[in-house]
């Protein structure tokens, strides 16, 4: 029906009669959403449109241009020359009357057209500069006279900066459209800011200098009573922080965690971890900080926060004595069993250097940090009391207990103190304790040489391996205290065993055979920790018989084989098929292939372009479109041209997830666009129906 009445339209578009003439234009824009080939008997009506002396021609014919350029980018060169005739009609209707006053909503003269025509110029002026140029005057008269006291005049405002941000713009007009932003901000109602802050999170890469200038409004928009506005800001946040002001934005953001709602904390705790990490200035800046982010929020702090952290710590060793200071500061004084983070980062420091809180340890002090005096059984108080605790989390006990056995070799004169509170876990309910527990009091039947190499400290780790694996983004060499980067830790030969097991996410705690073999040994002997010296088989004289003698002390207890890896899944093919034949010859083949086997619901497609005509097609290009539960990649083709006779093809390969396989079959729309042999383009659509049974 739509095809039969284009002409009609077409003609009516012609009329005398205003009112026909909308009528026509707004009839036009549901045909070619309809049928997209009818496009072009419209495109240069369209524009004729723009001369019409009522506005709601104008509306209608700018409406019009806006969807052919929306549904086929390709026609943006045709509109370029009417820039000029676009800018000039946006020009009237800013001077006084401008429109007649029918078209007036709150003193803003035709706020639809205005809107529709930034619009349209925002798609003529994208990649495009000399455009952009004759468009930069208009823009910055729309972004100063408009009026920002009525709704109306913020649409027409909040389109501009959309077309500023958006076309070939030179930087002092994106610092007047991030300035009208600044004043969306300062709006008291809630939607303005919203608006603004989403704005401004898309411009923050463009220009991130400009929204710089805003930063103490947008941190104030963190603390907003209204959640979405809170998140939103938070995004911008963490869009804005760089290594110059990472001080001053986490000292705000960390006053806010003091006092948010306990809904809020987990995005604001994850965020400022994240941060710290990606910019701290140096090592101890990062300790102090991560420190107040778990004495604030600790039960939102990830796992993954303190591994890193640990990691950090080791990697320092001038900052081991003020690390294990830090945490016995805080361990002391806060007694929230429930903030988990907290109370494991501080055991595992207290376990690993303890010896360095005994007054007369002959560490030093660092400039600005308070001391602590405590004695041997202080320390070993503290641990009990952590072990005490009813409410504690069985994780934090499990650290409790390896930095009391830590503690055995740091803390001669409390042994027999430490023996007894390793041994009243023997029968816990909780399997993890009860094993350390046990495990290590049998450790204590050890010549003390022996025990003392187990109990060695922890290798340093691979920090820019390990967050690697972790994921996370790799950073430079940052200087511990501000000044020169900290001296590399002491290497061993256990040092990359200790380093893989952390960077697997593994115990940092358990592993104490990870320090077992002297320098000379090697690796492998000393990797499994203290799992493998429970495990039976033969052990290397490598080890200077240690390993053994520990096998024969433990009875020679056995482990169960692991159990082999499930099979990867068999990869499926399905046969070919044609999946769009054109009347010029130009034809297209799917070859279906599912690499995760047939019960995955992804499925690459080979698609070969092929052209059977006499001459070649040029410009040849394919869109495709799926159903909103499937997910749509497609790489670049092969080529652009399709020889004629059959003499080559194109190729290109097309992913499809399907998130309902197996309930749902695959559908596809193809879009196919090309010149013929005259130069004239060619516009074909086609339903694939093809796709075979499982696929």
């Amino acid at each position: 029906m739509a095809r039969d009445l284009a002409p009609d339209v077409e003609r009516i578009m012609e009329n005398g009669s205003p009112y026909l003439r909308k009528k026509a234009a707004l009839c036009a824009i549901r045909i070619i959403k309809k049928v997209p080939d009818m496009m072009e008997s419209f495109v240069e009506r369209a524009a004729t449109l723009l001369k019409a002396a009522d506005g709601a021609v104008q509306l209608a014919g700018v409406s019009l241009m806006l969807q052919i350029v929306e549904l086929d980018p390709t026609q943006v060169d045709m509109y370029r020359p009417h820039v000029p005739a676009l800018c000039q009609l946006l020009k009237r209707l800013l001077q006084p009357g401008g429109a007649p006053a029918d078209y007036d909503v709150s003193g803003i003269a035709n706020p639809f057209l205005q809107v529709k025509l930034l619009r349209l110029l925002r798609h003529l002026g994208r990649g495009h500069a000399e455009a952009s140029d004759q468009m930069s005057d208009i823009l910055a008269q729309v972004a100063s006279n408009i009026d920002a006291s009525r709704n109306a005049g913020n649409a027409v405002l909040y389109e501009t900066v959309q077309t500023i941000m958006g076309v070939e713009s030179i930087g002092g007009l994106r610092v007047l459209a991030v300035n009208t932003l600044g004043k969306f901000l300062a709006n008291r109602d809630n939607n303005m800011r919203y608006v603004a802050l989403n704005t401004l999170a898309k411009v923050v890469a463009v220009d991130t200098q400009a929204v710089q200038r805003h930063r103490a409004t947008i941190v104030e928009c963190v603390k907003d009573a209204d959640v979405s506005i809170r998140r939103r800001a938070l995004e911008l946040v963490y869009g804005l922080v760089n290594e110059g002001n990472i001080r001053a934005l986490t000292r705000e953001l960390l006053d806010y965690l003091a006092v948010c709602d306990a809904e809020f904390k987990p995005d604001l705790t994850s965020k400022i971890a994240t941060l710290i990490q990606r910019f701290a200035p140096d090592k101890r800046w990062h300790i102090d900080n991560l420190l107040q982010v778990m004495t604030q929020a600790g039960s939102y702090v990830k796992e993954e926060v303190c591994r890193a952290l640990i990691v950090l710590i080791t990697n320092a060793p001038d900052l081991h004595a003020y690390a294990v200071r830090a945490m016995y500061r805080n361990l002391h004084a806060y007694q929230d069993v429930a903030d988990t983070s907290l109370l494991i980062t501080s055991l595992w420091c207290v376990g690993e250097f303890g010896e360095m809180l005994v007054a007369g340890s002959g560490v030093p002090l660092l400039e600005g940090e308070p001391a602590v005096s405590c004695s041997d059984r202080d320390i070993v108080d503290l641990v009990a009391t952590v072990l005490a605790k009813k409410a504690a989390d069985v994780v934090v006990r499990e650290y409790a207990l390896t930095a009391a056995m830590k503690l055995t070799a740091r803390l001669p004169g409390q042994v027999p103190r430490l023996q007894a509170l390793l041994a009243r876990f023997n029968r816990s309910a909780a399997l993890e304790v009860q094993s350390r527990s046990s495990e290590y009091t049998r450790m204590f039947k050890l010549a003390p040489p022996m025990r003392a190499q187990l109990l060695e400290r922890m290798p340093a780790l691979d920090e820019a391996e390990y967050l690697r694996n972790m994921g996370a983004e790799v950073r430079p060499s940052v200087p511990s205290t501000g000044g020169a980067a900290a001296a590399p830790a002491t290497s061993s030969a256990a040092a990359s065993a200790g380093g893989a097991a952390a960077a697997a996410g593994g115990d940092l705690l358990g592993d104490l055979g990870d320090a077992l073999a002297p320098a000379s040994t090697s690796a492998p002997a000393a990797a499994g920790g203290l799992d493998d010296l429970l495990a039976v088989g033969p052990v290397g004289a490598s080890a200077g018989g240690v390993a053994a003698d520990v096998l024969d002390l433990l009875d020679g207890g056995s482990k169960e084989p692991p159990a082999p890896p499930a099979p990867p899944p068999e990869p499926v093919s399905f046969p070919p098929a044609v999946v769009f034949q054109g009347a010029t010859g130009v034809a297209i083949r799917f070859a279906f292939h599912k690499p995760g086997g047939k019960d995955s619901g992804v499925t690459e497609i080979t698609a070969t372009y092929a052209n059977a005509g006499p001459a070649a097609v040029t410009d040849f290009n394919v869109q495709a479109a799926v159903p909103k539960f499937m997910q749509l990649r497609l790489e670049p083709a092969s080529g652009t041209t399709l020889p004629g006779q059959g003499a080559g093809a194109v190729v290109q390969k097309v992913y499809v997830n399907n998130s309902q396989h197996g309930v749902k079959a695959l559908a596809m729309r193809l879009r196919i666009s090309y010149k013929d042999a005259t130069g004239s383009p060619v516009v074909e659509q086609t339903e694939v129906t093809a796709f075979p049974a499982g696929c």
